[in-house]
């Protein structure tokens, strides 16, 4: 039975990632992977220009990367102090979001999407913690989170 080479330009379930050179049955190809754009042929000149599109993202990433290294040594360096009220045996009564860390890092000049603070949850604890923030899938910047009672 013959095959028909692509090349994903998505992650595809079962199949592989994007860029990747595949063998499938036409049959697959020609009624879902190509007219959903999952796929294109893998042409000489396809191949050629996908190749091409790697290298250029390969390298924005490159930069990108030396550049967040930067900014999670500053994100090291910074410490958070959050006051609030506290009841018995330091609990909070309220607690400290990743919502509530993004707003005071946007605060400090650095502009973060709650969804890249990672909390497993909310601090609801006087004390210090340490918080972990994506700043890209291969760069976690770890702060320093103080929360106190308020006077």
């Amino acid at each position: 039975m013959r095959h028909v080479k692509l090349i994903l330009r998505e992650e595809v379930p079962s199949l592989g990632a994007a860029g990747d050179l595949v063998r499938v049955k036409p049959g697959f190809a020609r009624n879902y992977l190509i007219p959903h754009g999952k796929a294109i042929l893998a042409t000489e000149s396809n191949v050629r220009q996908f190749a091409h599109h790697k290298r250029v993202v390969a390298d924005k990433v490159a930069k990108e990367l030396v550049d967040l290294k930067s900014v999670r040594k500053q994100l090291e360096s910074l410490a958070l102090e959050f006051r609030a009220r506290v009841g018995e045996e330091g609990k909070l009564f309220g607690s400290v979001t990743a919502q509530h860390i993004a707003d005071l890092l946007g605060e400090r000049g650095f502009p973060i999407d709650r969804r890249k603070v990672v909390l497993a949850e909310p601090i609801r604890e006087v004390g210090e913690h340490r918080v972990a923030v994506r700043l890209h899938p291969e760069m976690i910047a770890e702060l320093v989170v103080q929360v106190s009672a308020e006077e």
